[in-house]
């Protein structure tokens, strides 16, 4: 029995001693777990940190190259609204050189007629009542003369 005793007790001891070194590598472990955690959360602070700075330093340049773009497009259409008005104008310019053209201008705009016809003014009844309420009786007659000026500079 003596022999026994000692197999049990070393057999007691050794899951004992098994237990223990079994703790001791789990506390190892977590330690490192552990370790390993509080590096990973210091690189991941590192690399937030890095992100943060590139978009900080990216973020001012690319709304400039942004803001940039769209003035390239609005002087763009400047540039074509300019080109279209550019052929408007040669195109008056050509019609200008027209005696025709000229002398329709003048019969329409300025009342202009060919020696032997009789030109004719026609009134429209309705702005003629409008005209006399608008003079007034104390109005002086060069008023009305200079707003038959003004409008005929209008018409």
């Amino acid at each position: 029995m003596a022999g026994k005793d000692r197999d049990r007790f070393s057999t007691a001891t050794r899951l004992r001693l098994l237990g223990e070194q079994t703790a001791a590598r789990v506390y190892r472990s977590q330690t490192r777990r552990q370790a390993r955690r509080s590096r990973l959360t210091g690189r991941a602070a590192f690399l937030a940190l890095i992100v943060c700075s590139l978009v900080v330093a990216i973020a001012y340049p690319m709304r400039q190259y942004v803001s940039q773009r769209g003035e390239m497009a609005e002087q763009r259409e400047r540039m074509a609204e300019a080109g279209r008005q550019v052929e408007r104008l040669r195109d008056e310019k050509a019609r200008l050189q027209d005696d025709m053209y000229i002398r329709r201008l003048a019969r329409e705009h300025l009342h202009y007629v060919l020696p032997g016809e009789t030109g004719y003014t026609m009134i429209d009844p309705e702005a003629a009542e409008r005209r006399r309420a608008e003079d007034g009786p104390g109005r002086p007659w060069y008023s009305n003369v200079w707003d038959g000026v003004d409008s005929a500079d209008r018409g």
